[in-house]
C-alpha cells in the first residue's frame, strides 16, 4: 500500500487509513531518514486511536506510554541505542508481546529483535511539505 501525503493536514487521514487497513496488526515499524516525519506520524496514529495525551518523541526515555480507549500504546525511539542488548535490558519484549499497539522509530537499530508479524511503514520526503508512505 502506498499513500501520498501532500501536507500535515493529510497525515491524520493517512493514519486512519492504515489502522483500518490492518486492524489486527499491533506492531508498526517506522523507517525513514531523520526529519522524514516519523514522530509526527506516530502522533497522528495515536490521535486516530483516541489518545488525548500530548505525544512526543521518546528519544531520551526510549519509550513513551499513552492511554487510549484500546488500552496502552507504546511509542519507541531506538535512535540512541548502540547495541541490541540495550533493548533487551529495557525489557522490550514485555511491550512487543502484548496486545498493545507499539510504534517503533529506528527499528533498524534492533533488527534481530523485531517480531515477524510487524508491519513496516517507510516515510520518504518528496518535498518540504509532502511525503510518500509505503506500508508492507
Amino acid at each position: 500500500m502506498n499513500i501520498t501525503v501532500n501536507n500535515l493536514q493529510e497525515l491524520d487521514a493517512a493514519a486512519k487509513q492504515i489502522l483500518s487497513s490492518f486492524p489486527n496488526d499491533r506492531i508498526f515499524l517506522l523507517y525513514g531518514d531523520m526529519g522524514a516525519g516519523k514522530t509526527t506520524f506516530v502522533s497522528s496514529l495515536c490521535k486516530a486511536l483516541g489518545v488525548s495525551d500530548s505525544t512526543s518523541s521518546p528519544t531520551f526515555s526510549i519509550v513513551n506510554e499513552y492511554s487510549s480507549p484500546q488500552g496502552a500504546i507504546y511509542h519507541f525511539d531506538f535512535y540512541r541505542l548502540k547495541h541490541e542488548e540495550e533493548a533487551l535490558d529495557m525489557g522490550y519484549e514485555e511491550y512487543f508481546y502484548t496486545d498493545a499497539y507499539c510504534f517503533v522509530e529506528w527499528p533498524e537499530k534492533i533488527p534481530n529483535l523485531l517480531p515477524e508479524e510487524s508491519r513496516q511503514i517507510t516515510l520518504t520526503v518528496t518535498s518540504p511539505s509532502s511525503r510518500t508512505i509505503v506500508i508492507k
